[in-house]
């Protein structure tokens, strides 16, 4: 009992994040990159959930010190390095991402950019010349700038045609050498960072939610279609979807706060995973889309496509859990991973309010392997931290050892319940820009980065006390927990 003997152990990053080189090679700007940084003092309160048409145009010409999204961590340049690291650890996974502004700078030009090509074929054999799966998330919350401009957004049906010709290239490019794919990163959070996953400024235009119901239509279809043309072209390639599992429980033993947990839960996690697991959209969605006069430009052909494109796994992210009730007067709320809910008097939280809820971990588990029955790859789970080197530039970070330790330990009795799990890739195995905040301060890695919030520093990898923890691990597949 325990993880499988083929148990995939390793880390994820997002390009966005971590490439940097934002003007390189022809690349066009990106939604992340007009994210500013947030002011420090206001760090632990904020979270970035929204892009105007101000901010856009204002970014275009603003200076790009401004902007940390645009520098990352320069895993442009330094990718053979940290691969390098990763492998000393002994990931068998490492689990990256590609941008179509890279590839495809016009996004309607027929062949992609060579010199980006040339980039991702050079990270992939990285990773199989150290003997690690490379794991590519096709879309990790990096729209063009111009998938709004031009389009309005992913509500506009010509981004299938344009993400599934992405997807195409990279399916015909990486056969034989990529077998683990993820469609889109996070799917979910349409509903809380619009402009992350469907390009979409915030709140503009009448028809604003129907439009962004669209968008996740949209991007339904277009997984449905690059699922089926993966298993054409390669049919050992395996699938996955993606959401952020917004884990939460009642507040109270009252029926009414257990029925709004149910809604929350059926909302904002179960009904993407029904359509991309299931293929077809729930009753709930459906009977949500009637009361709203939400009105979704579907046909029967995208309705078949979404039958027959369904994935090979569920993968997730888990950080932390909520508490949810009828009523939130007179509770306190907390945030985390663009979210929030009640505050739960039985957990602590990191520095930035998020619930270290481990055992919730084998909950989660445990529901989606119970209702959908297809192997779990838990895709994301790590927790933000400052951190400074000491004077003998060691990092020594007990409080995430404790933190992965304890989460692994109820992976493990997830796998020992029963659950079909295939991996567990940490986020952040290398400190890089905060999604949410656009702050290098808040350090997810076992590598420590030497670089401020402002990009400075010398850009030297660190290894912090957990490096050789995590290398331990996964030396002895978890069996020394």
């Amino acid at each position: 009992m325990g993880f499988r003997k083929d148990f995939l152990w390793g880390g994820a990053i997002s390009a966005c994040q971590a490439e940097g080189a934002w003007d390189a090679d022809g690349k066009a700007m990106t939604f992340p990159e007009v994210i500013q940084a947030i002011d420090p003092a206001k760090r632990k309160a904020m979270q970035q959930a929204y892009v105007t048409r101000q901010m856009i145009d204002e970014a275009k010409t603003a200076p790009v010190s401004r902007y940390p999204k645009r520098w990352g961590i320069d895993f442009y340049h330094t990718y053979k390095q940290d691969i390098a690291l990763f492998a000393e650890m002994g990931f068998s996974v490492f689990r990256f991402s590609v941008q179509i502004a890279r590839l495809y700078p016009d996004l309607e030009q027929p062949e992609p950019n060579p010199k980006a090509l040339a980039f991702y074929d050079s990270v992939v054999e990285e990773c199989l010349r150290h003997h690690m799966e490379p794991l590519i998330t096709i879309s990790h919350f990096d729209p063009p700038i111009a998938v709004w401009e031009q389009y309005g957004g992913w509500s506009n049906k010509k981004m299938i045609d344009i993400y599934c010709k992405f997807a195409h290239c990279l399916f015909t490019r990486y056969r034989g050498k990529v077998k683990y794919w993820v469609t889109f990163n996070e799917i979910n959070m349409a509903l809380k960072a619009p402009f992350k996953t469907l390009g979409m400024v915030s709140g503009e235009g009448p028809d604003y939610e129907n439009a962004r119901w669209n968008g996740i239509h949209n991007q339904f279809v277009a997984s449905a279609k690059a699922v089926l043309d993966a298993h054409r072209i390669d049919p050992s390639f395996r699938i996955g979807c993606m959401i952020a599992d917004l884990a939460t429980y009642p507040y109270s033993t009252d029926p009414n706060d257990v029925v709004a947990n149910q809604t929350f839960d059926q909302f904002s996690n179960l009904g993407f995973l029904d359509v991309m697991v299931k293929g077809a959209y729930p009753y709930f969605y459906q009977n949500y889309f009637e009361r709203h006069g939400i009105c979704l430009h579907e046909n029967e052909e995208e309705q078949a496509l979404l039958r027959r494109g369904t994935v090979d796994f569920v993968g997730f992210s888990y950080y932390m859990s909520f508490l949810t009730a009828q009523s939130t007067i007179g509770k306190q709320m907390i945030g985390g991973n663009m979210s929030g809910g009640l505050k739960n008097e039985k957990l602590t939280a990191t520095e930035w309010g998020w619930q270290i809820d481990p055992v919730g971990l084998r909950y989660v588990c445990n529901q989606l392997y119970d209702r959908y029955r297809k192997p779990l790859f838990v895709l994301e789970n790590g927790m933000g931290a400052v951190e400074q080197p000491d004077a003998e530039g060691k990092i020594h970070d007990d409080y995430r050892i404790a933190y992965f330790r304890e989460h692994l330990r109820q992976l493990k009795l997830a796998a020992e319940d029963g659950c079909d799990i295939l991996g567990y890739t940490t986020w952040g195995p290398i400190d890089l820009i905060s999604s949410s905040t656009s702050e290098m301060s808040k350090r997810y890695g076992f590598i420590y980065v030497d670089q401020d919030d402002t990009g400075h520093g010398t850009g030297r990898r660190l290894r912090k006390d957990s490096f050789y923890w995590y290398r331990d691990v996964i030396a002895h597949n978890g069996e020394n927990l």
